[in-house]
């Protein structure tokens, strides 16, 4: 995309049966018996983060290798650079800081060179998900082999307070991969005017009323610049 293509018309995504499309209430079991314990604790942060993960990965389907490598902003954000990202960040995070690696781990994962953003020449777009599928798992079964307050240690985070729980990874893991998730869906928005992730939370318009919406906003926006000049 560049400055001057055209506005893509937007359809949202469809309804998947997957936790992908579940709504916040149908993460959680919390409240429905009376008294809360770590495990259901752990199932809530558990689900929402397994949410987050698969809404990211489901904005590749039906992306060709370029669109899915196209950079749309200026710092280079791409859909399958944030899905690489992820799976990297996640192996990391519930690999290597509870002492449990993920075996033969891509030599990439070490880079901070911003490997982990794009993918290069040499991997596809079908690698990469399978890695992060791969990481996924991995991730999943530390979740299910630990408690929330079993100790790890993020070697690469200030001296005091590097020592974590379970509880802490989870709690960042789950805010890294949503704040990722919300920068694929307007990657893909503008790539391709796929919307949402099939939930119910995208407002019921149009195409014809999403232009008529979002024509509403350019004016309200450029009426509130002219009343700028007039101050």
């Amino acid at each position: 995309m560049t400055s001057t293509d055209p506005v893509p018309e937007v359809h949202p995504a469809p309804a998947a049966p997957t936790i992908a499309s579940s709504g916040g209430s149908m993460l959680s079991d919390e409240g429905v018996a009376t008294g809360v314990d770590a495990a259901a604790r752990k199932r809530t942060l558990h689900r929402s983060l397994q949410k987050q993960r698969a809404a990211l990965v489901a904005k590749l389907d039906g992306l060709a290798e370029r669109q899915a490598r196209w950079p749309v902003t200026p710092t280079g954000t791409n859909v399958l650079g944030l899905v690489k990202h992820v799976a990297g960040v996640q192996a990391v995070y519930f690999g290597e800081v509870f002492g449990r690696p993920l075996p033969d781990p891509p030599a990439w994962l070490e880079s901070e060179d911003g490997d982990d953003m794009y993918a290069s020449l040499d991997e596809t777009l079908d690698e990469i998900v399978a890695f992060h599928h791969r990481s996924a798992a991995h991730t999943d079964a530390t979740i299910e082999a630990l408690d929330l307050d079993s100790r790890g240690v993020v070697s690469w985070w200030p001296e005091d307070r590097r020592q974590v729980t379970l509880h802490r990874i989870l709690v960042h893991m789950g805010a890294e991969t949503a704040r990722h998730a919300g920068h694929a869906d307007i990657v893909r928005e503008m790539l391709d005017g796929l919307a949402g992730d099939g939930d119910g939370n995208l407002a019921e318009k149009s195409p014809a009323e999403w232009v008529r919406w979002r024509e509403h906003l350019v004016d309200l926006a450029e009426r509130s610049g002219l009343r700028d000049l007039d101050a």
